[in-house]
């Protein structure tokens, strides 16, 4: 299912017009990478310390990253080796969101490894749960949000953008 979603976001957004900057995409069709290797995977898990979702493995297995499909609202995501905590990479946005009254997000993001967006105006977050009864949390974060906007899974995000490109007629 991943597969065919992201082929739809990729072929919207080369028949859109953004694809004017992304040459090999255009001929490919595909706003994707070559997939990730199984050891990329582990040796980024043995530096994040974490195990990642299940969603996400099988993400970078099938594209090790994917261009984003507008100049504004998505955020590209991440070749593997790219990817670690927010903290380490943008560490003023976490310090900035963890301020009184702010505290719930700015404890969020200081445990959120970013796979997409990095110096980017939005990313998109995966947070590790907190105990063996809760789940991985999935963010769209931007100031212009602003905050959070959570996911069930990555399916449900890449599902979201391909119907937003659906509905703004990028067919």
């Amino acid at each position: 299912m991943m597969k065919k979603i992201l082929k739809g976001i990729s072929e919207l957004a080369i028949q859109s017009g953004y694809s004017q900057y992304l040459t090999e995409q255009k001929e490919s069709k595909w706003l994707g990478n070559y997939p990730a290797k199984v050891e990329d995977i582990e040796y980024a898990e043995e530096k994040l310390g974490i195990k990642l979702p299940q969603d996400y493995r099988d993400f970078l297995l099938l594209t090790n990253g994917f261009a984003a499909t507008s100049n504004y609202t998505e955020p590209r995501f991440e070749a593997i080796e790219n990817v670690d905590y927010l903290v380490k990479i943008d560490s003023f946005m976490v310090a900035t969101w963890n301020q009184k009254g702010l505290e719930d997000i700015g404890k969020e993001l200081a445990r959120s490894i970013l796979i997409g967006g990095i110096e980017e105006e939005q990313y998109f977050l995966i947070i590790p749960p907190q105990s063996p009864n809760s789940y991985w949390k999935y963010w769209k974060f931007a100031s212009w949000i602003p905050g959070e906007y959570p996911f069930k899974n990555l399916l449900a995000y890449f599902t979201s953008v391909l119907k937003n490109m659906e509905d703004r007629g990028e067919v």
